[in-house]
C-alpha cells in the first residue's frame, strides 16, 4: 500500500512538472503584436484636385482560400475624402495606426467609396470619377511581409494619379487606382529642394527597375518614398513656359531604411 501511495505521489509530481513546462513553452511561443501604420501619398498628375473617398483598409494574413476570403478590417481607419494633390513634397496622410498579431502579412486592401472626383486645371467644377464595375470591393496590394512582435512598420501607399484616371469615350472619367506600396523600414527615400520656388517642379527618380515621382511643395521641398536599394537618376523638370531648364543628378545611391539628402537643385534660365 505504501508503494502504491508513493507511486501516486511521484505520478502527480511528474504531471505537475509537465504542466508547468507546457505553460512556460506556451508563454514563450506567444507571438505578440506588431504596430502597423498605413499612410497615403501621391505621385503627381496634371489636375487641379483629385478627391478620393476612403471607406476602409483591410488586411489578409494568409495565402490560402479564394481572393475574397480571409479579409479583416483594421481598427481605427480614418475614413473620409482626401485630396491626393495636397500630398506633395513628401507629405503623407495617415490612414490607420493600429496593432495586429505578429506574423505573415499577405495583402492590404484599400476600399474606396463613390465620392471620388477630379477638378481639371483652370476649372472649379468637380467631375465624378467612376469606379468600373467589379472593382468596388477595393484594390488589393501585395505586401508579403513578415511582421515581428513589438516592432513597428510603416506602409506607404503611393497613389499614381496620372495612371489612375482614365478618360472614357463619352467624355467622362474612370478611376482605376494604380498604387505602389512599400515598407518604410525596407526601402529608402530621396529628399531635396529646388530653387526658385515660384512654380511646382516635377521630380522623377528612376533606374532600370523603378520609376517614381513627386511634386515639390510651396517651399520647393520634395521627398520620393519607397525606393529599393540601388543607384538612381534624379530629374527636376519645371513647368512648361516658365523659362527654366531641367536639372539632372546622376548616380544617387539609396540604401535600405535610410534617406538620401541631395544638395539644393538650382534651375537655370533658358
Amino acid at each position: 500500500m505504501k508503494k502504491y501511495h508513493l507511486f501516486l505521489f511521484l505520478f502527480a509530481l511528474a504531471i505537475g512538472f509537465v504542466s508547468c513546462s507546457s505553460d512556460d513553452d506556451s508563454s514563450e511561443s506567444a507571438e505578440g503584436n506588431a504596430r502597423v501604420r498605413i499612410e497615403l501619398t501621391d505621385a503627381p498628375g496634371d489636375y487641379a484636385h483629385v478627391y478620393v473617398e476612403v471607406e476602409d483598409v483591410m488586411i489578409k494574413t494568409s495565402t490560402e482560400g479564394t481572393d475574397e476570403e480571409g479579409w479583416e478590417s483594421l481598427e481605427g481607419v480614418r475614413t473620409g475624402e482626401y485630396d491626393l494633390l495636397t500630398l506633395t513634397g513628401g507629405m503623407t496622410e495617415l490612414l490607420v495606426d493600429t496593432e495586429i498579431p505578429a506574423g505573415y502579412l499577405h495583402q492590404i486592401r484599400l476600399v474606396l467609396g463613390d465620392k471620388n472626383s477630379v477638378v481639371l486645371n483652370g476649372t472649379e467644377q468637380p467631375l465624378l470619377l467612376k469606379i468600373p464595375s467589379g472593382q468596388e470591393s477595393g484594390l488589393k496590394l501585395q505586401v508579403n511581409q513578415e511582421l515581428e512582435a513589438d516592432a513597428e512598420y510603416t506602409f506607404i501607399m503611393d497613389f499614381d494619379v496620372d495612371k489612375s484616371i482614365v478618360t472614357t469615350g463619352a467624355g467622362g472619367f474612370n478611376l482605376k487606382p494604380v498604387i505602389r506600396v512599400s515598407v518604410e523600414e525596407n526601402s529608402g527615400a530621396i529628399v531635396g529642394s529646388v530653387h526658385p520656388t515660384t512654380e511646382q517642379v516635377l521630380i522623377t527618380v528612376e533606374n532600370a527597375n523603378t520609376s517614381a515621382s513627386a511634386y515639390t511643395n510651396a517651399e520647393g521641398n520634395f521627398m520620393v518614398h519607397g525606393l529599393s536599394a540601388g543607384t538612381y537618376k534624379v530629374t527636376a523638370t519645371p513647368a512648361a513656359g516658365v523659362g527654366l531648364n531641367p536639372v539632372v543628378v546622376n548616380n544617387v545611391k539609396v540604401e535600405q531604411g535610410s534617406s538620401v539628402n541631395l544638395d539644393p537643385l538650382y534651375l537655370d534660365g533658358e
